[in-house]
């Protein structure tokens, strides 16, 4: 498929269908490409220009600013690379509404764990890129042949 104007969103759509289902990227503070880690993102249906994170406050991700995730989905269809800001998420609503059994094997001391600190990332521009190969392109890469052509148009960029 060919992703134009008019089907940005179907592809939009794809990938946060995809987070929702793999919700782990590759967090990096932009002035430091040594910081990129492995986050899992909290996602909101009703926030769709925001993901946040915990973490602890002594990680390097905790200076907070200008961020980058990469994203590859489950099954390899969806790829990604977006931009955001990352800052201390204050709401204790918030804080609530993501906490779980898994975010708590991470800080032993609950909700109020002193070293724990939430992140919101407010989300901007994203490059996405769609892994779907149609029977003949992958037929075409088994033989050696030549496709690029065949994959030059699986690509937007947007804001989230």
């Amino acid at each position: 498929m060919k992703y134009t104007e008019g089907n940005t969103a179907e592809l939009k759509s794809k990938f946060w269908e995809s987070l929702a289902d793999s919700p782990f990227v590759f967090l990096q503070l932009d002035n430091d490409p040594d910081t990129a880690v492995p986050m899992t993102a909290q996602l909101d249906k009703d926030a769709d220009s925001s993901i946040w994170f915990f973490t602890t406050k002594d990680s390097d991700l905790a200076k907070k600013g200008p961020t980058t995730a990469t994203f590859a989905s489950k099954d390899h269809d969806i790829f990604a690379r977006f931009e955001g800001v990352l800052t201390e998420e204050t709401s204790r609503e918030r804080l609530n509404k993501h906490w779980s059994n898994f975010v708590e094997a991470w800080f032993p001391g609950g909700k109020d764990d002193p070293n724990m600190v939430m992140l919101r990332m407010d989300l901007g521009l994203a490059d996405i890129w769609s892994g779907d190969q149609s029977m003949l392109t992958t037929a075409k890469m088994a033989l050696g042949m030549d496709v690029r052509d065949d994959m030059k148009d699986k690509k937007v960029e947007t804001a989230l």
